[in-house]
């Protein structure tokens, strides 16, 4: 097989055509059968089968998470660097502070869904999904409230500024939001007396005999806030659509709600609230018959893989016994989501608390969803009527 360079390779799709960006899941599915590693202008070497992807996820030393021209701490970080910034991370996301979390988290879920009407049509994105996964992450890292409005306006133009590719208007914002965080820095600094919220513990956290610089922290709070404004929001629309669309699945949950975890992870395995991530290879290798040099920018589909026939039989079915090992919904390897425990309890008690409130939930046939388009997966809205 010839061995040349990324930009001599002869295009197998083309991942902005209308066609693919109308359904990108059905798009990738067919990927997945007919080019399982494709290349392409705008994804470069994009990888379709759970296994492909699998063997990405478990080489980190061959597919670099290195590939951002901006520090990304600690997903763009590799070893042995990486551990030393995930053994400072994953300790804000153990068990028991998720636990203690809890009480508060349901406050906010219950307030949200309390003021839904019965009467009416309900518009998921704008109306619960976006003010949770906001109010949620706010409180997650005891941000004042006066940040919400700003921070719904930023991730509405940092959505319209990706859409658009726009580089200029996607950097503007991305300052933006970095002027929060420090901000926030500095007000913590300023305190009179030592505070415990996340924040002020980031500041005093240490790597390899160093407090954390501001660029680290911020970098830090980024990765969790932007991740939680878009993909916990996506998620929820993602799970209130299917149910609405599944009264037999909403009714099963509502008979037995100790299934809602594995249910949510299901019901997001077979919509995945995540497209892609990037990676870049070390060295030269070589996978499902296709020659990639050492260099080569790969896209890893998560929204392909985890739908798999390979590994999911019936991957469009709903399953409650698949094998949770496979689903790749947080990752897997040394780049695991370390926020996956948080994410965790927020959608089961945002789904909790509306199959509490309600006693059927139905999709409205004449609005129907509205697709999101890449970057985002989900809906940009979906209406619902409550019962």
């Amino acid at each position: 097989m010839s061995r040349m360079p990324d930009h001599v390779f002869l295009e197998d799709w083309d991942p902005k055509d209308p066609s693919v960006l109308q359904d990108q899941i059905s798009a990738y599915d067919n990927m997945r059968r007919r080019c399982p590693v494709a290349h392409s202008e705008a994804m470069h070497w994009s990888l379709f089968r759970h296994a492909d992807v699998v063997r990405a996820l478990r080489d980190p030393r061959t597919y670099s998470n290195e590939v951002s021209t901006h520090l990304s701490v600690p997903n763009g970080i590799d070893p042995p660097l990486h551990s030393d910034y995930r053994d400072i991370v994953d300790p804000y996301f153990s068990q028991q502070r998720i636990d203690t979390f809890e009480p508060a988290c349901r406050e906010i879920a219950e307030g949200l869904i309390g003021k839904l009407p019965i009467d009416r049509a309900v518009e998921v994105m704008s109306e619960l999904a976006q003010p949770f996964a906001l109010q949620a992450q706010s409180a997650f890292l005891d941000w004042p409230a006066h940040l919400h409005e700003p921070l719904r306006q930023w991730t509405i133009r940092n959505r319209e500024a990706t859409l658009a590719q726009d580089a200029v208007a996607t950097a503007a914002v991305a300052q933006e939001f970095d002027g929060y965080i420090r901000d926030l820095l500095e007000t913590r600094r300023q305190a009179t007396e030592p505070a415990d919220d996340v924040t002020s513990r980031l500041l005093r956290e240490r790597i390899r005999g160093r407090l954390l610089t501001d660029e680290e922290i911020v970098s830090i709070l980024r990765n969790w806030t932007v991740g939680e404004l878009t993909t916990i929001a996506a998620c929820v629309g993602i799970l209130v659509q299917y149910l609405a669309e599944h009264p037999n699945v909403q009714q099963q949950l509502r008979q037995m709600p100790t299934a809602l975890p594995t249910a949510i992870d299901e019901i997001l395995r077979i919509h995945p609230p995540l497209l892609t991530s990037r990676r870049k290879t070390t060295r030269s290798v070589t996978i499902g018959g296709k020659f990639l040099a050492a260099g080569s920018r790969v896209t890893l589909m998560w929204a392909s893989a985890n739908r798999d026939e390979r590994a999911f039989d019936a991957p469009d079915e709903f399953q409650l016994d698949r094998n949770p090992d496979e689903n790749l919904l947080y990752g897997l390897g040394i780049h695991v989501c370390p926020g996956a425990p948080l994410a965790r309890l927020e959608l089961r008690v945002i789904m909790e608390e509306l199959l509490a409130y309600t006693e059927w939930f139905s999709p409205q046939t004449h609005q129907p969803p509205v697709r999101a388009m890449y970057p985002a997966s989900g809906y940009f809205e979906t209406w619902v009527a409550l019962g």
